[in-house]
């Protein structure tokens, strides 16, 4: 009787004292990743509309068009994009590698027979290999259908004029930095290896022409000598979590030992949920709640669903990506 007594003694030491530490690591204030943080909206405010590509259901994407048209026009807070080196050292903004999806470069032809074409690799068009004369020769609003399906730029003849040739990150810099100085960027570096960080050191270089933007960017990378280039070469920079750090983030969130995580990203950029076998859901309050403890911002893609935009804002996201920002905006201004 005497040794049961103890043996349940102990045992509920060992569960009493697992229930302390939880409770200890949960209120001990965790470090904050960054000191300063334009990303995070603070308490109770409606979150930033970030322009995934610019905004390519409303524009043809990643154009000039397209930015001016989501900072002028539709009034957003953030460009997102992805940067890629040209062969002559210039960072323009598309998403693939190639450009054969979304300009003129293979003639007159349709979508379905461009798909075709390029499912053999050898056939494509990528950047790298091209100097940034060469790009801008072509209509990258060429394939973009419009809320009826008509490519309504297909035949532009001034599409130069139109701001239709492939954009540079000094070109879309420099257009918006006298009357938005306000205006933010999420970027992604795609070149990994020496293009990547030749890509690091001409961003960081250009950003330094434009002050007040170096505060107001966040870069992120899915190689990881990328992520320790700008690391340790570039530390004012602020960064995204790469795919293993967000991954840590939710996990130790999700078991309750957050304070033991050592990211020190500032913006933590995640779909609504991972197929992992099983689907695992990002919604998550205290996985908002905990990024914001430390000073990190919480910012979701690529939300193009009203239901699902209204959900986010209603948990206090700091961003949302979209293809739509017609749609967000609206969506945000039955919340003013």
């Amino acid at each position: 009787m005497i040794k049961k007594k103890k043996a349940l003694i102990i045992v509920g030491s060992i569960l009493l004292s697992i229930v302390m530490f939880f409770v200890i690591i949960n209120v001990i204030p965790p470090k904050k990743n960054v000191a300063n943080n334009p990303f995070v909206v603070g308490e109770g405010k409606l979150p930033l509309i970030a322009a995934h590509r610019g905004g390519k259901i409303n524009n043809p994407e990643n154009t000039m068009l397209a930015f001016r048209e989501a900072v002028l026009t539709i009034g957003v807070d953030i460009i997102e994009s992805d940067l890629y080196l040209t062969k002559d050292g210039y960072l323009v903004y598309n998403h693939d590698s190639y450009i054969d999806e979304t300009c003129n470069i293979n003639g007159d032809i349709s979508f379905g027979e461009l798909e075709e074409l390029i499912e053999d690799k050898s056939n494509r068009h990528y950047i790298k290999d091209m100097t940034l004369s060469e790009l801008e020769q072509y209509n990258f609003g060429y394939y973009y259908e419009d809320k009826n399906g008509e490519r309504i730029y297909k035949d532009a003849e001034n599409f130069a004029e139109l701001g239709l040739q492939i954009a540079t990150v000094d070109k879309l810099f420099e257009e918006f930095y006298e009357s938005h100085p306000d205006l933010m960027f999420i970027v992604e570096i795609k070149n990994d290896g020496e293009l990547g960080k030749q890509a690091c050191k001409i961003l960081a270089e250009t950003l330094d022409k434009y002050p007040e933007y170096k505060d107001q960017i966040v870069i992120g990378t899915f190689h990881d000598e990328i992520e320790e280039e700008l690391k340790t070469k570039y530390p004012d920079l602020l960064r995204g979590a790469p795919t293993g750090t967000a991954a840590s983030f939710v996990l130790t969130q999700y078991l309750g030992v957050n304070i033991f995580d050592q990211g020190d990203f500032a913006c933590l950029q995640i779909p609504m949920s991972y197929d992992l076998g099983i689907e695992v859901g990002l919604v998550n309050q205290g996985l908002i709640d905990r990024a914001h403890r430390r000073n990190a911002a919480v910012q979701y893609w690529t939300i193009n669903d009203e239901e699902e935009m209204r959900k986010l804002i209603e948990m206090g996201c700091d961003a949302i990506m979209t293809d739509d920002p017609v749609l967000l905006k609206s969506v945000l201004e039955d919340y003013q």
